[in-house]
């Protein structure tokens, strides 16, 4: 009877068949023309906004890259990914939305999926590394006077090899990419869960590797970040008017750093949570329909840290002596940053508009 169960249990999971295996056509889209024709126009002003806006970062950045700090470096990085995914990835979906189907085969669809995980991935270890070095830098003062440039290059040696890795693994026969349930996009394939236990532990690796642990370590940082800064504040207004200054700065480039991890997280927890209830739920239990509105708002996050930017920034510039003047003077050495100095000099190369 024992030996019996494995066969039962293997004979219930080759029972599974996924979404793309039932249908002759798996790349026909399952949604309305005039609901793709909206999510079109949707991804089309998305990617706009995210390729203008990650492209002026870089583009003001390079101008000073001799000059960049590591903290810098990591924030071109994160822009550099946000491109990537807008420029690689999303002329693809759109051009399938409008066309009602998905138009580049399963070659163009395991293209698709690869360069989408890739670069998304990329951008949450980005702002893993970033939120370690705000933890470091504002609960171990210490930390601040040893790192280099060289440092950050190697950190982003580890971002592009980790993601690759990560991304990469689907296609060496343990994972795969497979078109969204709707058919005009491609992601994960999230099913093979269903089907086989290898399947569950690919996907299980994947969540842990590429989602929870590096959330886990982002949260565990600025949480750090806000004990310490409760402890600290008091003490802070017992310091001259330098250290006050710096300390403010650091404070303030760290909301940045939190809101751009809050962003990317907002918009893709609730494509996580659907895709887990899709690998691990009861088969096919989730609405074509519903299953859209969390991929679309995910494709979204390349959008959001660029407004953080102008937004924060703004406000920050707002806030100086001299108001609109001192906005105006800062234009010229505009950098976005989510690193400071704590001496005058650095205070002074670290602007923000």
């Amino acid at each position: 009877m024992s030996g019996m169960a494995p066969d039962s249990s293997n004979s219930s999971q080759e029972e599974y068949i996924p979404h793309y295996l039932q249908k002759e056509d798996p790349f026909a889209s399952k949604l309305s023309r005039e609901a793709d024709i909206i999510a079109g126009f949707y991804l089309t002003i998305i990617g706009i906004l995210s390729t203008l806006g990650n492209g002026y970062v870089i583009f003001m950045s390079s101008k000073r890259k001799k000059k960049l700090r590591p903290a810098e470096i990591m924030t071109v990085n994160l822009a550099v990914c946000d491109l990537g995914i807008s420029v690689v990835g999303k002329p693809f979906s759109i051009i399938s939305f409008f066309s009602h189907r998905w138009m580049f085969g399963w070659m163009g669809c395991r293209w698709y999926g690869w360069a989408g995980f890739f670069f998304g991935c990329g951008s949450l270890i980005t702002m893993t590394a970033v939120s370690l070095d705000r933890y470091l830098k504002i609960c171990h003062l210490s930390y601040g006077t040893w790192l280099k440039r060289h440092h950050a290059f190697i950190c982003l040696a580890i971002i592009w090899a980790y993601a690759t890795f990560w991304a990469t693994v689907p296609f060496a026969g343990v994972g795969n990419y497979a078109p969204e349930p709707f058919g005009t996009s491609c992601t994960l394939d999230w099913w093979l869960a269903q089907a086989s236990v290898a399947g569950q532990v690919f996907v299980l690796s994947i969540l842990f590797f590429c989602l929870l642990f590096p959330t886990a370590v982002i949260v565990f940082s600025y949480v750090k970040i806000i004990l310490k800064v409760k402890s600290s504040t008091k003490e802070v207004a017992h310091y001259d008017t330098r250290i006050q200054n710096s300390h403010i700065l650091e404070m303030k480039l760290t909301k940045v750093a939190m809101l751009i991890c809050a962003g990317f997280l907002i918009a893709w927890i609730p494509y996580a949570v659907v895709s887990v209830w899709s690998a691990f739920g009861r088969p096919d239990s989730v609405p074509i329909q519903f299953s859209v509105i969390p991929t679309l708002l995910a494709k979204s996050a390349a959008m959001y840290n660029p407004i953080i930017y102008q937004v924060i920034d703004c406000k920050f510039a707002c806030c100086q002596p001299g108001g609109l003047k001192a906005k105006s003077s800062l234009k010229k050495s505009r950098t976005y940053t989510i690193s400071a100095h704590r001496d005058s000099t650095a205070m002074n190369e670290t602007q923000l508009e």
